[in-house]
């Protein structure tokens, strides 16, 4: 069969329907999308060692003969065992394959093959279990560099290897869209050499410089489509001109002194706010680094300036603890702060809508029902979303478009986010962004003391949460599961407790109130309640009527409950270090010492290892970076909401360099053909807008 890059798997050799369903999953359906899927490992299987050599535990090759037929036995139903002993001429290997019977005939006594796998002792005997094998001299999975491939159950590595195998005649069909001075400029392989050795190298130098053309080619592309959006933003037209007031006006509001960090970002805040251009800023900062008040300060200088500001909350327990610090520090100065929710009673939601269209509320806050139909906005002229992981780009844009009603222009955009990301990285998710920064925190904030405590301490810690709630103290206990099932949720790659080992949250608190609290006030919080449930159990912690919440992280939202002092994790090492830092953030915002306690069963030295980089410090941009070193940049990116493209070969946290350089020869190309429309440059711009395909009116 001669492939070409949309030869459609059905027609490979091994894909049956079910196989090519499975395949689906992936995203892979013609034979161009398998050159795209990129092995996430390598495996070196070129030493070949002999039976005696061999390092016992780790997966390796060996040469050895067949010394004798192999012998099949069905041990009882659904279970048969291959069994033969293959020699070399320094001792025998004993192979055993489970459910393998195809082994019988495939093996033949006084033929050499390649065997690989672990080798395991017992005793004198040298043995292995399923090995990989193949002829002598007819190589194709060992002797070499083997790919290994993100894969989904049913599907297997030797499989989905052989696949690729059979795609890669049609890598010289493939069109380069890379522009020849951009290749040369950089150093870079042809399209050719770089997607057959990033699949079977031919050795690591072969391997690096097929990495660095294809991860360079994605940062270039993503680069291109960043320049895109922002010249998008540029071209929009003319945003409402706020004026700039005298800084110490809104001080004056304020019951304490702003930090630096925190003046700086009003600057930027008011620089763009009079611009005449749309503001789209996103400002970070570490949890109690006071972003609502330069949020406060934004919404206050439209007001003053006679427009409308919309703030946006996740939760109704946050948007109504924003409602009312806002009321109180705002009146001084005339500011009518207003309060939508979807729990007001129709009558309540009546009187707020007419009050926002008839420009009667100043700064308006609020859930998603400030975007719901019939809410209809006077003069809208500034937009504030809180945790920015919780709002995506779709909901910003249903919020500006309220402005429309009012014949505004496009409204300017403040998103709030707590979860502190290395600024490198933040550049590339908030591409359509310019980024201010909260990098300090106010003065007298007491750091939370942070432990890492293992099971057999267990007991010692229920007497410190009695001690804490005896000082009319509040406790948090946080839970990885909802509930008790096998299916609790992946393996950690930190070396986690085992799934049956979680502690469910609704299980665990039956057993503490029964058998360890009977005599406290418990309450339950988890995503899947209904919307009142939830917002009732989180009000009535805020209220102080529940002394120990037992809760899933829905908790992470930035609610003030200043007389909580202790929170509790449960397996902490399930959890990423910058959530973690978010769930600590829960404590600490009163005038008490507050503490986080992480417990873990885990005996993996790597994850007690991050679980204490967390204890020993509170600076949440450190722990980002150490957080982007062990997972990788999907923490960050979560479900996309920001509507930007994955990433499948660069390493956010390793390819800096390269990002530069690709940013650098995506400026130099855009400087010379800024709508990319010369020919050359064309399969560029098709490049794009597929790696963009979720945002497609950045083309517009």
């Amino acid at each position: 069969m001669a492939v070409t890059p949309d030869t459609p798997l059905l027609e490979f050799t091994g894909v049956g329907e079910q196989r090519f369903k499975k395949l689906e999953k992936l995203g892979l359906t013609k034979a161009d999308d398998l050159l795209a899927h990129y092995p996430r490992d390598y495996e070196d299987r070129r030493k070949i060692y002999t039976i005696r050599e061999a390092p016992p535990g780790q997966r390796i090759c060996i040469s050895a003969m067949a010394a004798e037929h192999p012998r099949r036995a069905r041990i009882r139903k659904g279970l048969e065992l291959v069994q033969v002993k293959v020699v070399d001429h320094t001792g025998a290997l004993h192979l055993t394959f489970f459910n393998q019977g195809y082994v019988e005939q495939a093996l033949r006594a006084g033929e050499e093959y390649i065997f690989f796998g672990a080798v395991e002792e017992q005793g004198r005997r040298r043995t292995m279990i399923n090995p990989i094998f193949e002829h002598l001299g007819k190589q194709s999975v060992t002797g070499r560099i083997m790919p290994i491939y993100p894969l989904t159950a049913g599907l297997s590595n030797h499989l989905m290897a052989s696949l690729v195998r059979q795609a890669l005649p049609c890598v010289a069909a493939l069109p380069e869209t890379l522009p020849q001075p951009i290749r040369q400029g950089h150093n870079l392989a042809a399209l050719e050499y770089a997607l057959r050795n990033i699949h079977f190298p031919q050795d690591e130098h072969a391997l690096e410089i097929a990495r660095r053309r294809l991860t360079f080619e994605e940062l270039f592309y993503l680069s291109v489509g960043l320049s895109f959006l922002r010249h998008r933003r540029e071209a929009i037209s003319l945003a409402c001109a706020i004026p700039q007031r005298p800084q110490e006006e809104f001080l004056t509001l304020l019951p304490f002194s702003p930090t630096a960090a925190q003046l700086r970002v009003m600057d930027e805040i008011a620089a763009d706010l009079s611009s005449g251009r749309p503001m789209n800023r996103l400002v970070q900062g570490d949890v109690g680094s006071g972003k609502t008040a330069v949020a406060t300060y934004a919404g206050w200088l439209c007001a003053m300036a006679g427009y409308q500001c919309a703030l946006m909350a996740p939760t109704e327990v946050l948007a109504e603890q924003h409602f009312r610090s806002l009321s109180a520090l705002l009146a001084p100065a005339g500011v009518r702060v207003g309060l939508l929710t979807g729990s007001l009673t129709p009558s309540e939601k009546k009187k707020v809508r007419a009050q926002l269209a008839q420009g009667e509320i100043d700064f308006a806050v609020g859930t998603h029902a400030l975007i719901s139909q019939g809410v209809e906005f006077h003069r809208l002229a500034l937009i504030v979303a809180d945790e920015q992981h919780r709002f995506g780009v779709a909901q910003r844009s249903a919020l500006a478009g309220k402005s429309e009603t009012g014949g505004m222009p496009p409204p300017h955009v403040l998103v709030m986010s707590a979860t502190p990301i290395p600024r490198t990285l933040a550049l590339i998710i908030y591409g359509d962004l310019d980024i201010s920064i909260i990098n300090e925190l106010p003065p007298g904030r007491t750091p939370v003391e942070t432990y890492v405590v293992r099971e057999d301490k267990r007991q010692r810690m229920y007497q410190f949460v009695r001690k804490q709630v005896s000082q009319g103290r509040q406790v948090y206990i946080i839970c990885p599961a909802v509930e008790d099932t096998p299916e609790n949720g992946p393996e950690s790659a930190w070396g986690a407790s085992s799934p049956a080992d979680l502690k469910a949250v609704k299980t665990y608190t039956e057993h503490l109130q029964r058998e360890v609290f009977p005599d406290l006030t418990l309450g339950l919080l988890y995503g899947k309640m209904k919307p009142k449930e939830k917002e009732a159990a989180m009000a009535a912690f805020v209220r102080g009527e529940i002394q120990v919440l037992v809760s899933t992280t829905v908790v992470e939202v930035g609610v003030d409950v200043p007389n909580a002092s202790l929170i509790i994790i449960e397996n902490a090492d399930r959890f990423g270090l910058s959530q973690l830092h978010q769930l600590r953030g829960r404590v600490g915002r009163g005038k008490h010492q507050s503490y986080c306690v992480l417990i873990t069963a885990t005996r993996s030295a790597e994850a007690m290892t991050r679980l204490r980089t967390l204890a020993s410090t509170t600076d949440g941009f450190r722990i980002s970076e150490e957080d982007l070193k062990a997972r990788g940049p999907g923490d960050f990116f979560g479900n996309r909401q920001h509507g930007l493209p994955q990433m499948k070969l660069a390493d956010l946290s390793g390819d800096m360099a390269l990002l530069q350089e690709a940013q650098q020869a995506a400026n130099q190309l855009l400087t010379q053909d800024p709508a990319l429309t010369s020919p050359d440059n064309r399969p560029v711009l098709q490049r794009v807008r597929n790696m963009f395909a979720d945002t497609p009116d950045i083309f517009n």
